[in-house]
């Protein structure tokens, strides 16, 4: 294997330049993200390597990069989209959820749009609202999209590039707060496919599962559960629509346990779909409820106080010990 360490965002973007070496055919738009990189540097040197034609700086106008990117598509090309932050992403609600999702469906299958809409998310880097929110379940309930969120540098090099490679839309939510975590990355093969979800930790009491960010939670909370005599079991989801159930399902048939944790709100989201789905097809295994972990049912709040409405481990080892107390 030839394997390198490099921080998240520096895996996104060899990520993107091998799919644009590999084809011709992918376009990169977005706010400022040609001469400056875009602002967590991941199209850092891209325009400068493959010229403005194909790295296009838009104006700050997201439904308008939408509506663009699906006349492209029409015409033959893999545009890939960055939207600056998360809570930009709304203005563009509307061609996303309502063209791009269903001009498939509505052309009997006739017609792929293979456009990647990538999208920064998530809290723990200092900002204010619009700029650390969570909002993959809205796309998540729309059907015609694929959903998708890696949380290590390897996952986001291979997955950006199985991303581009779909015929199907699909929402790459990228957690903002992983950019700077550094990892190996192997750049021969992909171990794992775009929609599989994963076992990233083993152990027999109670199995813990998130997307995104919340893994690299989860494996702290697993560390520290294992100090106390608690084994915990750890699966990634990687893919919110579609989800691969099996590994969780098998890892919950293993421990009678489980702990959905996310940084999104607990109403109807992602977490919600999941423990549902646990208590249908696995409810005799189970030998306590399925409890989620989320942030507040609330706006996100000034970013002093993140600390506080942001699940951490300590909240995460909280639902553990509930758990286990059945």
């Amino acid at each position: 294997m030839a394997l390198e360490t490099i921080p998240f965002s520096k895996a996104l973007n060899a990520g993107l330049r091998k799919a644009m070496e590999d084809d011709d055919r992918v376009l990169l738009m977005g706010e400022d993200i040609g001469k400056l990189g875009g602002v967590f540097r991941v199209t850092e040197h891209l325009q400068r390597d493959f010229g403005e034609q194909r790295v296009l700086d838009t104006p700050l106008a997201e439904s308008g990069i939408v509506g663009t990117a699906i006349g492209l598509a029409m015409a033959g090309f893999r545009p890939v989209i960055e939207i600056q932050f998360d809570g930009f992403v709304f203005p563009a609600f509307d061609q996303i959820t309502t063209q791009l999702a269903k001009l498939t469906n509505r052309h009997e299958g006739k017609l792929s749009l293979p456009i990647v809409i990538r999208i920064p998310y998530g809290g723990h880097i200092g900002a204010v609202e619009h700029h650390q929110e969570s909002p993959e379940a809205y796309f998540a309930h729309t059907p015609g999209l694929r959903v998708v969120s890696p949380s290590t540098p390897n996952d986001a090099y291979w997955m950006i590039q199985e991303s581009i490679r779909s015929n199907d839309p699909v929402i790459f939510m990228e957690p903002k707060s992983r950019y700077w975590q550094k990892g190996e990355v192997d750049v021969e093969s992909s171990a794992v496919a775009l929609h599989a979800s994963r076992v990233v930790r083993t152990g027999s009491d109670v199995t813990l599962v998130g997307h995104g960010a919340m893994v690299t939670t989860l494996l702290q909370a697993a560390a520290l559960a294992e100090a106390e005599g608690t084994s915990c079991e750890v699966v990634d989801v990687r893919s919110l629509s579609p989800i691969d159930y099996a590994p969780i399902l098998d890892s919950v048939r293993k421990t009678g346990r489980m702990v959905y944790a996310q940084e999104a709100q607990g109403f109807t989201s992602i977490g919600s779909e999941v423990a549902a789905t646990v208590m249908e097809r696995a409810f005799y295994a189970l030998e306590a409820p399925v409890l989620r972990v989320s942030s507040y049912d609330t706006p996100f709040p000034p970013a002093k106080l993140e600390g506080a409405y942001l699940p951490d481990a300590d909240r995460i080892l909280e639902a553990v010990d509930r758990s286990l107390a059945y």
